[in-house]
């Protein structure tokens, strides 16, 4: 099947390599020169992801059959929307149905109008002046959102990023001096607990689960630092997560079903893979975001051991006939990303990067490129996350030392790495918090 992807980093590098491995013809359109997505690349446009017109001709152009859409910024100006007007089918979510992302406020308020579980409390204003009010009225934590899209980090918590109101408001102003996301600011109750993505496939009526996955988003060890895109990611064998069962991840993918079908229900089937963000607390799972896409890095761990043909997954996300599950390796992974100097405050770019994938995949594991261009014949690093290093094992502590070992490999001087993801010390520390909150 003639197949167009669209999206240049580790996420549809990830995507690119299952549809390879399930024998697409593979078209692909991307802002910077993704090496990975390049090699399997049959044809190529290197463009603004959000140029949608660009984006259709070279589709029609190349005969595709089928698109996917792999960056959320996309999906927010309406290429699927464009693409199907033009007789492609799509494994994405049209503008309508993207705005479980695209727009917090119409998250919040979808789930709350259906009555669907897991929701938290909240508030959103499009000004400052009303955010301040509400926030002198209420005596509990919150978290600081730009309703629009922020390319992950918007997000600012209290008692962690934030500290008394002072900073709080300070912190929203500059939201709204800056236009940041665009759409004005919501204030969420903040949920304490542990964090967990559950992904699924939909075909805007049922969902198929991927196996959990735990995401870290600060930049540094110990989970301190400005809040990044991801700076790596784990999942565990039994595609479960050591500090949660399978009730709450069934609660989980209940919740997700609902919101399909709450969509469904308004006009806007969604179709494509949906991100559920929760915050695993002691009354069981709570939405923290939802996503109309894969997640970055999450989507390396999941791709990484899928079993299933990728291609017709999608092509039964596109056409609505996705009747049975998908099949994913009894394997734990765990994905570190090399990111330039600088990356969560302000990146180095530009610094030629070397990759030795043989000798990566020699040591248990695989690397997908992200924001990484060729130049003059040579590989540089952009300002954002440049190599996803995904290590494979039986265990996430095998998985993990397959990482580190592969690590070696990418050689740069002007990058760092979150070496704590995945080891036995920090998983441990993510088990202890549930159990002390659980018996607090």
């Amino acid at each position: 099947m003639r197949v167009l992807t669209v999206g240049g980093g580790g996420r549809e590098h990830a995507a690119v390599e299952a549809f390879h491995r399930a024998g697409s013809e593979l078209y692909c359109v991307m802002k910077n020169a993704n090496p990975g997505i390049l090699a399997r690349a049959k044809g190529h446009l290197l463009c603004d992801e959000k140029d949608v017109a660009k984006v259709v001709e070279f589709a029609k152009a190349n005969d595709i059959e089928l698109a996917f859409i792999g960056p959320e910024a996309p999906l927010g100006e309406g290429i699927v929307d464009a693409l199907e007007a033009a007789g492609i089918r799509c494994a994405s979510p049209t503008k309508a149905a993207a705005r479980i992302e695209t727009s917090k406020s119409f998250m919040r308020e979808l789930v709350e109008r259906h009555g669907i579980d897991g929701n938290l409390s909240y508030a959103s204003f499009d000004n400052a002046e009303d955010a301040e009010a509400y926030l002198k009225g209420i005596d509990h934590e919150i978290v600081v959102k730009p309703v629009g899209l922020t390319g992950g980090k918007g997000v600012k918590v209290q008692g962690e990023h934030l500290h008394g109101f002072d900073e709080t408001m300070e912190y929203v102003r500059e939201i709204f001096d800056g236009n940041i996301g665009g759409a004005g600011v919501i204030l969420e109750e903040r949920a304490v607990g542990e964090e967990f993505t559950q992904m699924v496939f939909s075909d805007g009526e049922r969902v198929v689960p991927m196996p959990l996955v735990q995401d870290h988003k600060r930049a540094y060890e110990g989970d301190v630092g400005p809040n990044t895109g991801g700076m790596g990611s784990y999942t565990d064998a039994d595609h479960l997560l050591p500090f949660i069962g399978e009730d709450d991840r069934m609660k989980a993918i209940a919740i997700v079903q609902s919101i399909v079908d709450a969509l469904a229900e308004e006009g806007c089937p969604y179709r494509g893979v949906m991100y559920g963000q929760f915050m695993l607390t002691i009354n069981g799972p709570k939405i923290i975001e939802i996503n109309a896409r894969f997640g970055d890095p999450e989507a390396m761990n999941v791709l990484t051991v899928l079993d299933s043909n990728f291609e017709d997954i999608c092509w039964r996300m596109a056409t609505g006939t996705l009747d049975a599950g998908a099949e994913f390796s009894p394997k734990a992974t765990v994905c570190k990303y090399v990111v330039p100097k600088g990356y969560g405050v302000k990146s180095e770019a530009g610094h030629e990067i070397s990759v030795d994938e043989e000798a990566i995949r020699g040591c248990g594991a695989v690397a997908y490129y992200a924001n990484v261009d060729m130049r003059d014949g040579k590989l540089v690093t952009g300002t954002s996350r440049s190599i996803g290093v995904v290590g494979i094992g039986d265990s996430i502590e095998e998985a993990e030392a397959n990482c580190e070992r592969a690590l070696a490999h990418v050689r740069c001087d002007a990058v760092f790495v979150r070496h704590d993801i995945g080891t036995r010390e920090l998983v441990q520390r993510r088990v202890d918090h549930m159990k002390a909150l659980r018996s607090a």
